[in-house]
């Protein structure tokens, strides 16, 4: 059985993060330069592809809601 490219847990590239969080690509590559969002490069720290996990941006989401109500971090 092949695993469904849209629904693997890694993100890669820009594009794809972007699109995961509903967010054009500049915006993502702005938050990630910035870092607002749990990303990594595959490749190597300058040349490499930059990419994250869903479940790895889910929870930190879910972080920043919680506490953005006044719940504990």
């Amino acid at each position: 059985m092949t695993e469904d490219p849209s629904q693997a847990d890694l993100l890669y590239g820009v594009a794809a993060i972007g699109a995961f969080l509903g967010m054009p690509k500049r915006t993502a590559a702005h938050r990630i330069q910035q870092g607002e969002l749990p990303t990594f490069r595959l490749g190597g720290k300058k040349g490499g592809t930059i990419c994250a996990r869903r479940t790895t941006l889910r929870a930190h989401l879910a972080k920043l809601e919680r506490e953005a109500q006044g719940g504990e971090a």
